[in-house]
């Protein structure tokens, strides 16, 4: 059954948030993050004299841990469905990815902060080192120090990744709570720092999708569906965010339908849930004709369904030719579609449990 809310302000923003370059990270790495006081006594100098070699620190997986969480094979594997390519670099844990209008395979690595390609016509990899992490795991490890705690790697869930068509290859860090640009012409990387404004609240930007010249992000735990508006000429981000219809919940996976509409999830633990569609293409238009500095209402833009029965986590989605809605649910051996025409949800079973 479809569900409107009434009297719901959706404020856009013009937020001003500057791409960082490595330099500025190098000189002043507090003011990405949320408490910031940890960082402001490094400098530039101190983070160039640190050298994590002479202090002697096992930041990487001891030998029982590699054997869980890296591959023990020393060659890749195939069969007649599937042919594996081994990394060059051991453990770099990668996660999202995503392929460029050349056919080139992108992809990122958790346990490096690299982005790293691979051509399938030549079989060969290229990663690209990113001097911007480095410094930022120097920052971590130097508070890390400072507050008698134990130092680590660092390490981050990198779940969403899409190439943009100036170039570039963007993707999620929830660690580090930020957004990467990698431009592939200059092998250069820049950080966008994606922390919520409000104190006490967390954010976890995860999915990614560039959408023409918008990057759509969902942030998971802070329970908003972004949109950064990328400036050709670097003078900014144009930023709005679609606040979560109910209350302290999760803002899951999104995916966009023919029409442009955008379709995610918001639930709760206790697996109350609604599905939600986002006119993107009508707030573009009112957001044209100027009618944004007032304030719109979210009701204008919004339509969400109760969940059904068994769906209570969802998080991947999907859309499909007959522009039918998938959901997968990650606490059962369900998964569900959803008709936009006749507002019903249909179940499906895996297997047997």
């Amino acid at each position: 059954m479809k569900t409107r809310k009434k009297g719901i302000i959706f404020f856009a923003v013009v937020a001003g948030i500057m791409l960082s370059s490595a330099v500025t990270i190098a000189i002043n790495p507090a003011q990405w993050f949320g408490d910031s006081s940890d960082f402001d006594e490094i400098t530039a100098e101190e983070l160039d004299a640190f050298d994590l070699d002479t202090l002697g620190l096992e930041l990487g997986y001891s030998d029982d841990e590699s054997l869980q969480f890296c591959s023990a094979n020393e060659q890749a594997r195939s069969n007649e469905y599937v042919k594996e390519y081994k990394i060059p670099t051991a453990c770099t844990q990668p996660l999202a990815i995503t392929v460029d209008h050349n056919g080139m395979v992108w992809f990122a690595q958790t346990n490096t902060g690299k982005v790293a390609k691979f051509d399938p016509l030549t079989e060969t990899f290229t990663e690209y080192d990113n001097a911007v992490w480095e410094n930022i795991e120097k920052a971590f490890i130097v508070s890390a120090i400072e507050n008698n705690m134990e130092p680590t790697k660092l390490r981050s869930m990198m779940w969403g990744m899409d190439y943009f068509p100036d170039g570039s290859i963007w993707f999620t860090d929830e660690r580090t709570d930020a957004i990467w640009k990698f431009s592939i012409d200059s092998e250069s990387y820049d950080r966008i720092s994606y922390s919520q404004t409000d104190e006490g609240k967390s954010s976890l930007p995860q999915k990614l999708v560039i959408e023409g010249s918008k990057i759509i992000i969902n942030d998971f735990t802070g329970g908003r569906l972004s949109f950064l508006d990328y400036a050709q000429d670097r003078e900014g981000l144009r930023h709005y965010a679609i606040p979560s219809v109910m209350e302290d919940a999760v803002t899951s996976d999104f995916a966009i339908d023919s029409e442009k509409n955008v379709w995610y999830t918001n639930w709760v633990p206790s697996g109350l849930g609604i599905l939600v569609k986002f006119d993107y293409p009508g707030y573009e238009f009112k957001s044209s004709q100027g009618e944004v500095t007032q304030g719109l209402l979210l009701q204008d833009f919004v339509e969400w369904y109760n969940f059904p029965a068994g769906l209570t986590t969802p998080n991947g989605v999907a859309v499909g030719p007959d522009q039918k809605i998938w959901l997968a649910d990650t606490s059962s051996n369900y998964f569900f579609s959803f008709d936009p025409k006749t507002e019903e949800f249909t179940k499906y079973v895996t297997s047997i449990p």
